[in-house]
């Protein structure tokens, strides 16, 4: 707290903290990482030792290359510096290769690249007013949204110690919203195409960035009362969009247009052989669907309505699978989760066009494409939660109601990526780094709106304190219990269905907002 007087009193308080979670992040080095560091060993392997024409068909490693071609060439430039590191890691056939010093590249290779999170971070800070509060530092929005940010604790976790390089793409994508925030309408496209370029993933929330500059950018008035003047309509800028994306999309696609490997990269992009839900389920909608199933399951062997020799084995013994079979509710197939995904995304898309609000409104409309797809989509991750975290952090600074949907979504999103850290020297590591984030997330957020209403009621409250007790259960009380060898997933499955109860809270309470929040009316001339 000193070191933060002191730099406030310089004006360098941004930097304290950016130079603090940095020195944090290095501390970090050491500890456990996950199967995604030999991923990304590998694909630098890949990139650096064999031509571009055989960077989608190497199959040496399990852990293939599926990330779109701007990443590709972003481990390619990574390996002209590991070289210098360690030869050996970037040999092809080295699998599950690791040394001090292929550790301490990756690592560094993660921090280094966060410089463009850091910088994100700083332009969305111009870009939020919110409340003023107090005369003290600590209790500024733009104080407390970069805590939020730089501090956030499931960026922390999952690319400093489970290891990815979120960080970085994060950075795009919020120097994008920035951009749009400040009017900057074709540089936010322009990154906006080169994010989806480096992770697919960003398709999620396209639908968003799509409606909002087709209305606020290629249409140059409003009526009166909001409504689009259809006659303002500039083709010169839909013409300067869609090339903006072709030029980006030409210049990652174009070299395997050329080689005839199109079909190749989107197959290994879009694997719809793998099951509607990862490893561990995602604390989504589906999380409740197949917890549903089992509870049903279970209901009818012991009513003797299910027999025992039809039950798929995969659905009743082996757990967290990814190839889930249901036994009693209808299988789901990815058409089916497409469709519930369109559908839920669907109402936001109809408000920003008819509804809308600045940006602010198609931040809204970007958050909830990313909540739809994490609930609805086909075999989601864990950590896309971080895809609606980040953006509603910026949300968070300006209203009491988005500050309470922010608290219960980062609350119970950040504690669903706890399993990823399973390791017991780790355990009181996310356990400290989480209640550090979340009770200055709580306490900064309940300052700042001190006069309005709490930002909890009492169901609210009960559900997030709920988690201390699912934690001691998860984590000292079961591995005690005789349940530990037959039912090993029960702690994994307890975790998913309660945290996809907060989340669809979150994600619904969210959506009332939205849908009853009336229009910003006014006049635009650009």
């Amino acid at each position: 707290m000193a070191a933060l007087t002191i730099a406030a009193g310089t004006g360098n308080w941004f930097s304290a903290l950016a130079l603090g979670v940095t020195l944090l992040k290095c501390l970090l080095i050491p500890t456990y990482y996950s199967t995604d560091f030999e991923v990304h060993r590998n694909w630098l392997a890949i990139t650096h030792s064999l031509p571009i024409s055989q960077w989608y068909y190497e199959a040496t490693s399990e852990w293939t290359l599926d990330y779109p071609p701007f990443f590709a060439w972003f481990e390619y430039i990574l390996s002209h510096v590991a070289k210098y590191f360690d030869q050996e890691m970037l040999n092809v056939h080295n699998l599950n290769y690791s040394s001090s010093r292929t550790l301490l590249f990756q690592r560094f290779s993660v921090i280094f690249t966060d410089i463009l999170f850091v910088y994100a971070v700083h332009e969305c800070c111009k870009c939020i007013g919110g409340k003023k509060v107090g005369k003290e530092l600590t209790e500024k929005p733009k104080f407390i949204l970069s805590v939020l940010l730089l501090w956030n604790f499931g960026l922390l976790i999952v690319d400093h110690i489970h290891f990815q390089y979120n960080g970085f793409l994060f950075g795009l994508m919020l120097l994008s919203i920035a951009r749009l925030f400040q009017k900057r309408h074709m540089e936010g496209a322009f990154l906006f195409a080169v994010l989806l370029h480096f992770k697919h993933i960003y398709l999620y929330v396209a639908p968003a960035y799509g409606v909002y500059l087709l209305r606020s950018y290629c249409f140059t008035a409003n009526k009166s009362d909001g409504s689009i003047r259809w006659n303002s309509f500039s083709f010169v800028r839909v013409i300067s969009l869609g090339l903006v994306v072709f030029l980006v999309s030409a210049l990652s696609l174009g070299p395997f247009l050329a080689l005839n490997q199109l079909h190749q990269v989107f197959s290994r992009l879009f694997p719809f052989k793998r099951g509607l839900c990862h490893a561990y389920w995602a604390p989504n909608f589906w999380a409740l669907y197949n917890g549903l199933d089992k509870v049903l399951s279970v209901i009818g062997l012991k009513l003797k309505f299910l027999d025992p020799n039809k039950i798929p084995k995969a659905s009743m013994t082996s757990g967290l699978v990814q190839q889930f079979q249901h036994t009693v509710l209808p299988s789901v197939t990815p058409l089916a989760t497409l469709i519930c995904t369109l559908i839920a995304i669907l109402p936001s898309i109809f408000c920003l066009w008819f509804k809308p609000q600045g940006p602010r409104g198609f931040l809204r409309c970007l958050i909830l494409c990313a909540l739809s797809s994490f609930m609805f989509g086909w075999h989601v991750h864990e950590k896309a939660i971080l895809l609606a975290i980040l953006p509603m952090s910026l949300l968070s600074v300006g209203k009491a109601g988005d500050a309470s949907v922010f608290l219960i979504l980062t609350t119970t999103g950040h504690y669903s990526l706890f399993p990823l850290l399973f390791t017991a020297p780790e355990l009181p590591i996310k356990i400290l780094l989480m209640l550090l984030f979340t009770i200055y997330s709580i306490s900064s957020l309940k300052t700042l709106f001190r006069k309005e209403k709490p930002l909890f009621n009492w169901m609210e409250t009960f559900y997030l304190l709920g988690l201390g007790p699912l934690e001691v259960c998860c984590e000292f009380v079961f591995p005690l219990t005789s349940w530990k060898l037959k039912y090993p997933f029960i702690p994994l499955l307890l975790t998913s269905v309660y945290c996809a109860v907060g989340i669809t809270y979150a994600w619904f309470k969210l959506y009332v907002s939205v849908l009853i929040d009336p229009p910003v009316v006014k006049t635009k001339k650009q």
